[in-house]
């Protein structure tokens, strides 16, 4: 299905926003969810909701690590 991921329309076949997470952390290098934060369609998930969280086509899906640095 498409969908677009930090504003790049990309195709993916993920059904929740947990197996779309481990998709990106594969491709990216991400070896973990702590310091993650994901919004779908503008709303902040809570880490706890995206096994059960369904991705649709045309979602729009933010994914944002926190990152240290002055």
């Amino acid at each position: 299905m498409k969908l677009f991921i930090n504003g790049e329309p990309r195709e993916r076949d993920a059904e929740t926003v947990d197996a779309l997470f481990r998709q990106e952390a594969e491709e990216t290098g991400i070896e973990s969810p702590q310091g993650v934060a994901i919004a779908l369609n503008g709303r902040v998930l809570r880490r706890r909701d995206w096994d059960e969280t369904p991705v649709n086509e045309g979602d729009r899906i933010e994914i944002v690590r926190a990152m240290q640095g002055g």
